[in-house]
């Protein structure tokens, strides 16, 4: 079964949501003061307000992995784990303002993976 939504929690919503327009380019449909649904992402999702977020890892793709950590770190973004090669790629970890840890890899270059 394909992953058909994600849910992440956040203690500041309204950061998470700034951070995530910001780095991703992703938009919002505000669903109450509690929660924001995801657009634009190219998976369903949402983030719901909660006093302690219980984060998931998701692994988000980029064709250009340096630029993608420019664009985390611009956004405000921690980088929690530098970039690393891992079979079929190399990826870096990061949390968001709000809480989150996630992730994102990219395949290696043609000249890389030759």
């Amino acid at each position: 079964m394909p992953i058909d939504y994600v849910e992440f929690e956040s203690d500041r919503p309204s950061e998470s949501r700034a951070f995530f327009a910001a780095a991703f380019g992703w938009r919002f449909t505000e669903y109450g003061p509690d929660y924001l649904g995801i657009e634009g992402a190219d998976l369903d999702g949402g983030i719901a307000r909660a006093g302690k977020p219980k984060p998931p890892l998701i692994i988000v793709y980029a064709d250009d992995l340096d630029a993608a950590e420019a664009a985390v770190r611009g956004a405000g973004g921690e980088i929690t784990r530098g970039q690393f090669d891992f079979p079929g790629g190399r990826r870096f970890h990061f949390r968001e303002p709000g809480g989150n840890e996630l992730a994102v890899w990219s395949r290696p270059s043609s000249a890389e993976g030759s």
